[in-house]
């Protein structure tokens, strides 16, 4: 039988971009949602809606056995979790899996090998992927911590192994601070994640960090759908995204894009998946890989003409890929803003009411938001509010079209980030593609005054 009804284990605009991908396939939706997003645009949209717990996460969008029960009661065929929450929670998907609802997503034991930094680079570099030089595998104490960092050379980077978005990592520059920083490292991945374990790597000077979007069908086939650049950042959090990336060129894509579709091949790997690297100087280095759909999904749409999120639900229903490696065109260039409900200079969170709403528009402009005028901004998670995608016939073109949507777009009643983007599009470094992991921060260390804040 094929999949009828889908409930959405998320919020915000992925719920809603999971929702328009279902009622064009026909297939109905359910939405879940914690009582402060009773009004949320992709609950008011869905075919249904089940409350499943209160503001805070831990009892809404985390909480598994009530979204179990709301698959249950709604008899919703398969679960999509979209990206963050428990989209990456091996746990959830077995879970899904032994209640007979197809989960939309990689096999359970890919999320876990993936989700474990340290197996993750283990099995990368049995698959032939090429590594950060550095420990293999977990570092048990300092003493072991300084002969590895004297073998590699400093600095050195340590990292926890269930870490994200910075947190469990720390930069070390000599060898005097090596146990106090690693022990700082613990205590942070011990918090956050509930697991200590740390290890180590070479750091890289002045990388860009570069993604490549594969998909597989479980059966032993897979491709890559091409490259993107996502070296804007701070605080290790993504600020925008471009396809393709402006420093690598065609053969470059095309013979990484090789090597990850044949390990994702050689796995077994089911669905959508994202493998990240560090690019300096010529070479790649595997960092990680994120097992689920990336925010920055849009951009490899827009230069491939793919639906990722109809992929992935074709996939999950038995279907094989929609097409082979040869087939797969890249054309144009496209980027992605993501903009957040904070002030652009502070980055102050900056939730409340929106007053006035009014999403760019106009040829090659798409804006995956769940804003309209009169929503209420939560407190309660992420500041991501809207996605300002535009696509051009070459890089130049998508820039010029992306100043004029950053001008036509309004989002009153909050302060938000449009001016800080605005702010990147005068920089001539940036428009030449000249940036790295670092650049951002010190581009914003130098502004002498804040961007304005839209209010």
């Amino acid at each position: 039988m094929p999949i009828e009804k889908i409930l959405i284990a998320n919020r915000g605009e992925i719920a809603l971009r999971i929702h328009r991908a279902c009622h064009e396939m026909g297939i109905k939706t359910v939405a879940v949602h914690s009582t402060a997003d009773a009004e949320a645009k992709h609950v008011r949209l869905a075919d249904e809606a089940i409350c499943i717990g209160p503001p805070p996460a831990a009892q809404s969008y985390l909480n598994i056995p009530a979204i179990i029960s709301a698959a249950e009661i709604s008899h919703a065929d398969a679960i999509h979790p979209g990206y963050g929450f428990l989209s990456e929670n091996e746990k959830f998907a077995t879970i899904v899996e032994d209640h007979k609802i197809i989960w939309i997503g990689p096999k359970p034991e890919h999320i876990g090998i993936m989700g474990d930094k340290v197996e993750a680079k283990r099995t990368a570099g049995a698959l032939g992927l090429p590594l950060v030089p550095g420990s293999d595998g977990a570092v048990e104490d300092a003493e072991e911590a300084l002969r590895i960092a004297e073998t590699i050379g400093y600095p050195v980077m340590v990292k926890a192994r269930s870490g994200g978005g910075g947190r469990g990592m720390k930069l070390v520059r000599e060898a005097d601070s090596l146990a106090t920083l690693m022990s700082q490292a613990r205590a942070e991945a011990k918090s956050a994640f509930g697991d200590d374990t740390v290890y180590l790597e070479k750091y890289l000077g002045n990388p860009r960090h570069i993604e490549f979007q594969i998909f597989g069908d479980g059966r032993g086939e897979a491709i890559h759908l091409g490259e993107r650049d996502c070296s804007l950042q701070r605080r290790h959090q993504k600020v925008l995204e471009e396809a393709p990336s402006p420093a690598i060129t065609v053969e470059q894509r095309d013979h990484m894009g090789g090597i990850v579709a044949k390990a994702m091949a050689d796995r077994g790997y089911r669905g959508a998946g994202t493998i990240e690297f560090l690019y300096e100087n010529g070479e790649f280095y595997f960092i990680e890989m994120n097992t689920r759909l990336q925010v920055e999904h849009p951009v490899t749409e827009m230069v491939t003409g793919i639906d990722l999120v109809r992929e992935q639900i074709m996939i999950a229903d038995g279907h094989p890929l929609s097409c082979k490696q040869e087939e797969v065109r890249f054309h144009g260039h496209a980027i992605e803003c993501r903009i957040n409900a904070e002030d652009p200079r502070s980055f102050a969170p900056s939730p409340g009411k929106v007053t006035h709403y009014h999403p760019a528009g106009g040829m090659h402009v798409r804006v995956d938001s769940g804003l309209y005028s009169g929503y209420v901004v939560p407190p309660y998670y992420d500041s991501m509010v809207a996605k300002l995608i535009v696509y051009g016939s070459n890089r130049e073109r998508c820039l010029m079209r992306l100043r004029r949507a950053l001008e036509e777009m309004v989002i009153d009643g909050v302060k938000n980030t449009i001016p800080l983007h605005q702010a990147l599009l005068a920089d001539p470094e940036f428009l030449a593609g000249e940036y790295t992991i670092k650049w951002l921060e010190e581009w914003l260390a130098r502004q002498p005054e804040a961007p304005a804040a839209a209010e």
